[in-house]
């Protein structure tokens, strides 16, 4: 991804978000840019408040990072009932991902499967094609819907030619095991992988994940770890789909101690207009 500056008021994200729902994403492109990749050094940031390098203190470590503590378009947030506008005209998230060469590698704070070149295909979003780039856990999850918070989330990060960062949010509850983290576990890279280094899982197909609906929700967001750049698009969908205790576990005892509960606390809404896309309405 590009290392860009970014800067979007609050003014201006309305503007993108209504305009969104008729123009393509480059519309964007004249209002505000998000291209800055996540921190790949656990070691600069905690999720324990005690360490000093908690969340709170997120914005005062990095310069870099201000944006953690001063934003206003800061993710994750809590999905709830008056916030949110049922906009039909958003419509079905298309998705075209295809089978290719993936990579696992432990970033210490997580566990992420990557695909290099953006061969694994693509999501489109108002005419707009994003390549997904990598995918990655979290546990707890980091989105709330209606107060809940619930086990784990996945998030797909996916990248459009102009450098705009849109993220696929799946949530996730105890129960059946997620049959595309059987798949990569059984591979058995996760839960010896050592933190730093990197493992060819040959190839894996996107596909096999499933989003579970086609009703999800949509705003504009932030990364929700360092360095916090702003502008993500992000979709989450409604539907929560299960995870078995196990797979968490091996995710958990892949990462550095102290990462194994990696979720960042709710951030304040702001404002901002939560869109919910339903086709029961259509």
């Amino acid at each position: 991804m590009r290392n860009q500056k970014f800067h979007c008021s609050k003014s201006s994200f309305i503007s993108f978000f209504i305009a969104s729902l008729t123009l393509s994403s480059s519309s964007f492109l004249n209002i505000c840019l998000a291209s800055e990749s996540e921190v790949e050094d656990e070691h600069q940031f905690s999720y324990k408040e005690e360490s000093g390098k908690g969340p709170k203190n997120w914005g005062k470590i990095n310069p870099n990072w201000k944006i953690c503590g001063t934003g206003k378009l800061q993710s994750p947030i809590d999905i709830i009932d008056h916030g949110v506008e049922i906009l039909p005209s958003l419509g079905k998230l298309k998705r075209d991902y295809q089978p290719a060469p993936a990579i696992a590698k432990n970033r210490g704070h997580d566990v992420m499967i990557s695909w290099e070149g953006g061969d694994a295909g693509t999501i489109t979003i108002n005419g707009t094609d994003y390549k997904l780039l990598q995918t990655h856990w979290h546990s707890p999850s980091e989105h709330k819907i209606k107060g809940a918070r619930y086990d784990a989330e996945m998030h797909l990060v996916h990248e459009s030619s102009n450098g705009v960062i849109a993220v696929v949010g799946i949530l996730f509850k105890y129960g059946a095991p997620d049959p595309f983290l059987s798949k990569v576990l059984l591979l058995g890279h996760i839960k010896p992988l050592d933190p730093e280094d990197e493992k060819e899982l040959g190839i894996i197909n996107p596909g096999q994940l499933k989003f579970g609906t086609r009703k999800y929700y949509r705003y504009i967001g932030s990364l929700t770890v360092p360095p916090c750049t702003e502008g993500i698009v992000w979709t989450i969908f409604e539907k929560v789909r299960t995870v078995s205790r196990k797979q968490i576990r091996a995710l958990k005892e892949a990462v550095h101690d102290g990462f194994e509960e990696n979720a960042r606390p709710i951030q304040n809404l702001n404002g901002r207009p939560i869109g919910l896309y339903t086709p029961t309405l259509l």
